[in-house]
């Protein structure tokens, strides 16, 4: 085996190492999930080094510095202020979603007024829009890391696949009976899920347009669905009360599990960093964890009092936390099932959006109250209200960086904040 690079990974922390054996490429990340800011660099770098026969000790100061880099970041001040930056009047009917590319240099919004708008989020210019759809834009997706392609799903039971450079439909994919409601690329950026009201998910060729598989074992409409981080699972959320686990290896589309446990339709699932967790959410008013492999229910988290509508894990899978229709938010520690804290300064109005900051030490939820928040995630204490939206905030998110947010509300407008 021979080392030939050796990259930094903030998020969530981690070492990942290149090298050739037999003259093919591989691939091994180092996670350091439980890296703390008061660890001593140096003695973290000198355990890594002696675990793994790629690394020689002359690779020390090396180490040592990513490890402070990361410590480094690990210490950014939770008490950050974020600061309106840009008000945008996106479309002239409400926005249904809104996504970053990778980079945050872009974000696209899709709209009631049947088109997606590409914008340049440092000038706030559009640059492009995207038209063709018969119905509501309701779902839009980069694909991520690349961000050369855009895709949206429609109300006219269409997906079409955009350039980001120049605006242009490149592929137009039709088969579902229903409202397309759920999108997500591979990590590898070329197969695309869909998910739809016809109680269906289907995966799809990029390049070619073609559907090359269809998951239609629920009986319920699809409302989520996601790739796991390697590329090897896809999750599928029902409004049937189940969540499905598919192949997206060699038996594409194939289904693995069937997770079944929740008493009323699921609202929300998401995978872990690893894999091998996979976190829901129901109108049943509980929280679940569930393995990936076995399928086996780790946890049941049930002291919401009220329907989940989402929920989030953070980046180490150490977190999970997940926000309801009467304004509750709790968070916890995913091996012990210890609650952090109780989120209590906020209005009694519906959560509809939760997600944890890459770094995992804030949590930024969205609601009908016109508002979005930051709290803290060790301790529950709300760090910041981001205030001036007239109407319902239905989605944000943080750039993958963390210095960026974006709000998208009903009153047709997007902020930016840094």
């Amino acid at each position: 085996m021979v080392l030939k690079k050796i990259f930094l990974r903030y998020h969530p922390p981690g070492i990942v190492l290149e090298y050739t054996r037999q003259e093919k490429e591989h691939k091994k990340e180092i996670d350091l999930y439980e890296l703390s800011p008061d660890d001593s660099s140096e003695s973290v770098a000198e355990q890594i080094i002696e675990n793994e026969r790629l690394l020689s000790s002359n690779k020390l100061k090396m180490i040592t510095d990513m490890i402070e880099k990361i410590q480094s970041k690990l210490r950014e001040e939770t008490d950050h202020k974020f600061h309106l930056v840009r008000n945008i009047k996106a479309h002239l009917l409400p926005i249904t979603n809104v996504a970053f590319n990778k980079l945050a240099s872009k974000f696209a919004t899709a709209s009631y007024d049947r088109t997606c708008k590409i914008w340049d989020t440092e000038t706030g210019n559009q640059l492009h829009s995207l038209e063709g759809h018969d119905n509501v834009v309701y779902t839009v997706a980069f694909n991520i890391p690349y961000g050369d392609r855009i895709a949206t799903g429609s109300f006219d039971k269409s997906i079409k696949i955009w350039s980001t450079e120049d605006g242009t439909c490149l592929q137009t994919l039709t088969g579902h009976g229903g409202e397309v409601v759920t999108l997500q690329f591979s990590p590898k950026g070329n197969f695309l899920a869909s998910g739809s009201m016809d109680t269906t998910a289907r995966i799809w060729n990029i390049e070619t347009g073609q559907q090359i598989a269809k998951m239609d074992d629920h009986c319920g409409e699809i409302i989520s669905i996601c790739f796991n981080f390697q590329g090897t699972q896809i999750l599928t959320c029902s409004f049937d009360q189940t969540l499905g686990v598919w192949s997206a290896n060699s038996s594409l589309g194939k289904r693995q599990l069937k997770l079944i446990g929740h008493t009323a339709e699921v609202s929300a699932g998401k995978f872990n960093f690893r894999g091998d967790l996979i976190l829901s959410g129901s109108m049943d008013g509980t929280m679940r964890l569930w393995h990936s492999v076995s399928g086996q229910i780790l946890s049941v988290f049930q002291d919401f009092e009220d329907e989940v509508l989402d929920v989030a894990f953070n980046l180490t899978g150490t977190l999970a936390a997940g926000c309801t229709v009467n304004g509750k938010i709790r968070c916890f520690h995913v091996n012990t099932q210890r609650e952090i804290g109780i989120f209590d300064d906020h209005p009694e109005d519906e959560i509809s959006r939760i997600v944890f900051s890459p770094s995992g030490n804030r949590l930024l939820t969205a609601s009908v109250d016109n508002n979005a928040r930051i709290w803290c995630a060790q301790t529950g204490r709300l760090i910041q209200t981001l205030e001036g939206h007239t109407q319902e905030i239905f989605s944000t998110t943080f750039s993958y960086d963390g210095k960026t947010i974006i709000t998208a509300s009903k009153d047709n407008t997007c902020r930016i904040w840094r």
